[in-house]
């Protein structure tokens, strides 16, 4: 049996909003939230409420399409968390940076049952406590994604630019992903004890994040701020940082044309140096990919959120905000492929424990030992 007291807040939640969907049905249309109480029905946005459910096949598709992402993310995720862990040629300094992104990214998708569930059931049904846990993984993950490819970024940088002296120590980078949770933590909880903004379910009310319709001063301070915070702040830092290698990279290959100009000589690279430094530009690459990535995956989501607090709020329907949803959970199933396509140690690696993969990638030890050969067989 019911509570009285139950009974009456349903009652006000229904008359409330049965009078507000009713002039928005056209022939028997069923709208976004509609049939929720309670708690459910307070979490979403007004502004959902005016749109019609959407159809069944588009759940379908989106069900599908995350059951895909969530597989190739955890597989791909997964191998890399695995082989960086447990190969001691791979446990370098730098490494760790790519490991904490394969772990946040792992992360990122661990969430995808939540959306999956609430994709088959064909709305938000999975509940206020499962949109929190979602928003507030989404939030650990994708933050921390940010600013760990910045840190990378910098690694990189600092690496390619000062060869002699520019390698981070294990402590440094230890630090740097420390600063990295410790920064993400207060974006994360805030809105979840609704501190400071809240999470809302988005969209098809499927999936959540943190609430960019409210139209209140403190909610649009607060998307400014972590627009700022989780946005702005590591793509301007990437893009300085990569900016820089690539400057330094022309500027030393025109150094050394015209060195060996002078000297009339092809080349002034041996053949070891320039496999040495080609690893290392192939390494930056990747890099450079993923960074990429990840600036053209949540842009859509960051132009997104400043449009619903300080835009024309009509041009976010639900079906156009799944867009900015589904970009920045790709990201997270392609990081790992990157690295296993350009990352040589890694390769060598995954050649040797799984062989039937057919990765063909030359082995460190077999290019010396071939390169010595060689040498020692040229004045014969």
């Amino acid at each position: 049996m019911i509570p009285t007291q139950d009974m009456d807040n349903r009652t006000e939640y229904y008359n409330i909003y049965g009078a507000y969907f009713a002039p928005l049905r056209s022939g028997g249309e069923k709208m976004l939230g509609e049939g929720l109480t309670g708690e459910d029905l307070e979490m979403i946005p007004e502004h959902w409420f005016k749109y019609p459910e959407p159809p069944a096949s588009a759940h379908t598709a989106l069900c599908l399409l995350y059951c895909f992402f969530t597989a190739a993310a955890l597989i791909g995720n997964g191998m890399v968390i695995f082989i960086f862990a447990s190969t001691k040629s791979l446990r370098t300094a730098s490494n760790l940076l790519i490991l904490n992104l394969a772990i946040l990214d792992f992360i990122m998708m661990l969430k995808a049952p939540i959306f999956i569930y609430n994709s088959a059931m064909k709305g938000f049904a999975a509940g206020a406590m499962w949109c929190q846990i979602f928003a507030v993984m989404g939030s650990y993950s994708g933050i921390g994604a940010g600013m760990t490819n910045a840190c990378i970024a910098y690694d990189r940088h600092s690496t390619i630019t000062r060869p002699l002296d520019g390698r981070l120590s294990r402590g440094k980078v230890l630090l740097m992903i420390a600063f990295i949770w410790i920064y993400t933590t207060p974006w994360s909880l805030m809105p979840l004890f609704k501190v400071w903004g809240r999470f809302v379910p988005e969209g098809f009310l499927t999936s959540c994040t943190f609430d960019y319709l409210t139209t209140t001063f403190d909610n649009k301070l607060f998307v400014s701020c972590i627009f700022v915070c989780s946005y702005v702040f590591p793509m301007s830092c990437i893009i300085y940082f990569y900016s820089g290698i690539v400057k330094q990279v022309f500027a030393h290959e025109a150094a050394l044309r015209e060195q060996a100009k002078k000297m009339n000589v092809e080349s002034l690279r041996s053949n070891q140096n320039a496999a040495a430094e080609s690893a290392e530009i192939r390494i930056a690459k990747a890099a450079l990919t993923v960074c990429f990535l990840f600036v053209t995956s949540w842009t859509p989501y960051g132009v997104m959120s400043l449009i619903g607090a300080f835009g024309d709020q009509n041009l976010l329907t639900p079906g156009v905000t799944m867009i900015p949803a589904i970009t920045c959970k790709a990201v997270a199933c392609i990081d790992p492929w990157v690295y296993a396509i350009s990352h040589p140690k890694y390769r060598q690696e995954l050649q040797r424990r799984m062989p039937w993969l057919q990765i063909n990638e030359p082995d460190d030890n077999t290019s010396t030992t071939s390169n010595t050969t060689t040498n020692s067989a040229a004045p014969a």
